[in-house]
């Protein structure tokens, strides 16, 4: 086996070139073929942060990026649960015709562009992104306890916005 060149850019440009028709493949085959291109580029993205911890010999350099678009269609299967276990939660709650939006829904955009940027960042971290409090603290850099209670108050600041006894304040209470 031969090893990859010794410098960094150049190794990665012919792990790229060796790798990513493989590893698209692997990706179609795997997650939905729309979105392969999208968590193959996620992939290398993270290969590239991370490849001063790669092997260097090519075919265990392979493997190592075979496992990268492994744990990366991962995510994405993960991020589209969450996203169709919402749209089931809101087709639910909904009494109106399909295609036509809530008035819970209308409710809760408005209520959401009211809400300062870091208010949306907090509660999207929770609710969309499904992140512990702990790991949601992480990406902010902060505390747990830290956001827990950013968490808190923009909840509050959210429930604020919305029309009380709503299905949808009713809702994050639920959460809480």
């Amino acid at each position: 086996m031969t090893t990859l060149q010794p410098d960094r850019e150049g190794r990665f440009r012919a792990l790229y070139a060796d790798a990513y028709a493989d590893v698209l493949a692997f990706a179609q085959r795997r997650g939905h073929p729309d979105q392969a291109e999208d968590v193959v580029a996620e992939a290398f993205l993270v290969v590239w942060r991370r490849f001063d911890d790669a092997p260097r010999r090519r075919d265990d350099a392979r493997a190592w990026v075979f496992g990268i678009v492994r744990h990366c269609l991962l995510n994405a299967r993960r991020g589209q649960g969450r996203q169709d276990a919402l749209e089931v939660r809101v087709a639910s709650a909904s009494r109106n015709e399909p295609g036509e939006p809530s008035a819970e829904l209308i409710d809760l955009a408005a209520a959401w562009r009211r809400l300062r940027p870091a208010e949306q960042e907090v509660l999207a971290l929770t609710v969309f992104e499904d992140l512990t409090s702990a790991q949601a603290a992480r990406v902010l850099g902060i505390s747990a306890a830290t956001y827990r209670i950013r968490l808190m108050r923009a909840r509050r600041a959210l429930r604020g916005h919305l029309a009380p006894g709503a299905f949808l304040t009713e809702l994050m209470e639920a959460q809480s």
